[in-house]
């Protein structure tokens, strides 16, 4: 059986599902996948010189097949030896059929290469986004085994036009995020005495 893509998923079984979870009978009121956003943050001192910034914009280019817009900083801090104007990230927007093509290469793919992988926290901001920070960027199959001083951490940013956090959840759970289990509040009781 060939495996359906997300788009095609999104518009049939994943809308149908969440009708039923959530009682809601118009489709267009229906939680939807507004944006994803993978950002990567530039540390000075370990990721500094323009090799480094070529192969992390290179990265993220074959991870989201988009080329990364660099965000500079707008004011000095030296504390951290950021100079105003300095790189301080690179991020990329992806939207649409590329945003949905992403998403299904994070779940099927790239999450289940996370070694010791138990699963995803369910915590969301309170206006139904959801946040993934991913320390190794070479989980993603279309990375070659980097040098372990190339490796970065990337955070993908997931913004759903929901109501509130329940349907934004609902949402992320019928496209498939592996959110960690939930431990049982008795078992915890039992351990302690």
């Amino acid at each position: 059986m060939a495996h359906a893509s997300l788009h095609n998923r999104l518009r049939g079984p994943i809308a149908t599902a969440l009708k039923k979870e959530l009682k809601i009978d118009n489709v267009h009121a229906l939680p939807k996948l507004q944006k994803v956003v993978v950002n990567v943050g530039i540390n000075k001192t370990k990721m500094d010189g323009k090799e480094m910034y070529e192969y992390i914009e290179d990265s993220l280019s074959r991870i989201t097949g988009q080329k990364p817009k660099y965000c500079l900083s707008r004011k000095a801090i030296s504390n951290f030896k950021i100079r105003q104007g300095a790189v301080v990230g690179a991020m990329v927007t992806l939207r649409g059929h590329r945003m949905e093509e992403f998403v299904d290469r994070l779940i099927s793919y790239a999450l289940p290469r996370i070694r010791d992988f138990r699963g995803l926290p369910d915590k969301l901001d309170g206006r139904g986004n959801y946040a993934i920070g991913i320390l190794d960027h070479s989980i993603f199959p279309e990375i070659p085994p980097p040098d372990t001083l190339k490796v970065f951490g990337l955070q993908v940013q997931f913004c759903i036009n929901a109501r509130n956090d329940n349907e934004a959840k609902a949402l992320l759970k019928a496209i498939g995020v592996p959110f960690r289990p939930k431990k049982p509040e008795s078992a915890s009781h039992h351990e302690s005495s």
